[in-house]
């Protein structure tokens, strides 16, 4: 039986690159040990399946040294203002497929002659925050008192999606790796990305988080999107970072969502802040930490009131369970951008686009899924 001569050194990048301890891998590969010290050495096959178990490229375990690997796009990810390295492997492969998915659709907008939208690209960092958070409100149609009356964050998450998919923003959120779910994106890793295009403009939101904090995820990457600068963030409203961009952007997604002159009108100083916060949360149908931001920022709370606020909150949010379930076609719709999914299923069954492309993009593998998909978005047989 062939051997194949992986170098150690490889064998152990792969396995922090994929956040996994070797005794993770040892109940499926019970030679990784040895295979670790350079006592044996894998078959091709086994080489194979350990690729397939680490999401590691197979030619890079060929390398003779750890590949470098580098976020594609600006990378403004910080904890404590130190730059984040390092980035996984469900962070890049969520990246790469997005990348397709921008460029399918950007040579789908030329063909069928769709014009360039003229709000990528149409701020700069020295325009004003609250006048760019208002052009932003207007573009969207982004109503307060419509989403006041909004039961819920998730109500109120699906319509501010909806609303900039509806203008030409590719709306992505999903809190897995293409429809794999035993590859959990980490919110702690990253919060979203944005991948400017003045025809296939494009938001990633970790659906790992909370409904209340992808609120101000998407508002943080539209700003992005307006400035035309693409990146991936760990956007924080109660983060002050040290990028300029970054921390405009957070400054034009809270005014956003949470307008200083309407937070001062409705801040009551006389109640308690735990009751104070709640309130305010349901009123703007944003999280806990953005409204103890907005308060902070009219001077409602000291910075050490502020900061034990925080770190309660943020207690409170850790032991919270997270859900699942819901309607698999429903959530597709929002993992893929219903202006994406529509499209790609449209120009598929014309003929104009592979079935295995579309799948591909899709992360299908089943043609009754992509029919039912099609149906649900409306343009199925």
């Amino acid at each position: 039986m062939n051997r194949v001569a992986i170098q150690p050194e490889l064998l152990r990048w792969a396995c922090e690159r994929a956040g996994l301890a070797s005794a993770d891998l040892e109940h499926k590969f019970p030679l990784f040990s040895a295979w670790e010290r350079g006592d044996a050495q894998p078959t091709l096959k086994q080489v194979e399946a350990f690729a397939k178990a680490t999401y590691t490229p197979v030619g890079y375990l060929f390398l003779q040294e750890p590949p470098v690997e580098k976020v594609p796009i600006p990378d403004f990810r910080t904890v404590d203002n130190q730059y984040v390295g390092h980035p996984s492997p469900n962070l890049l492969d969520t990246i790469y497929v997005c990348q397709q998915r921008q460029e399918w659709y950007r040579n789908h907008a030329r063909s069928i002659g769709e014009t360039p939208l003229a709000f990528v690209g149409s701020a700069t960092l020295r325009d004003d925050i609250v006048e760019t958070a208002a052009r932003i409100r207007s573009a969207l149609g982004f109503d307060l008192n419509e989403r006041r009356q909004m039961p819920t964050w998730t109500d109120a998450l699906r319509h501010f999606i909806e609303q900039a998919d509806e203008r030409g923003v590719l709306v992505m959120c999903n809190g897995v790796v293409h429809n794999n779910n035993y590859r959990h994106l980490d919110p702690e890793e990253f919060r979203g990305f944005a991948m400017a295009d003045d025809l296939a403009p494009l938001v990633f939101i970790n659906g790992a988080d909370t409904k209340a904090a992808q609120m101000f995820t998407l508002a943080h990457e539209l700003a992005h999107i307006w400035l035309g600068q693409s990146a991936v963030s760990d956007s924080q409203p109660t983060v002050v970072p040290e990028q300029h961009v970054e921390l405009w952007c957070n400054q034009v997604a809270a005014e956003l969502l949470v307008p200083i002159k309407l937070m001062a009108q409705e801040f009551d100083g006389t109640a308690t802040l735990s009751d104070e916060v709640s309130r305010l949360a349901r009123r703007f149908k944003v999280s806990a930490l953005v409204v103890l931001r907005r308060i902070y920022d009219t001077g409602g709370l000291s910075r050490q009131q502020f900061w034990d606020a925080y770190k309660a909150e943020i207690q409170r949010l850790r032991a919270i369970p997270r859900g699942t379930g819901g309607n698999f076609y429903l959530t597709q719709a929002a993992r893929l951008s219903k202006r994406f999914a529509a499209a790609l299923v449209a120009s598929t069954l014309e003929g104009q686009t592979r079935y295995n492309d579309a799948f591909r993009m899709l992360g299908f593998a089943k043609q009754a899924t992509f029919k039912e998909l099609g149906r649900s978005l409306g343009v199925g047989l």
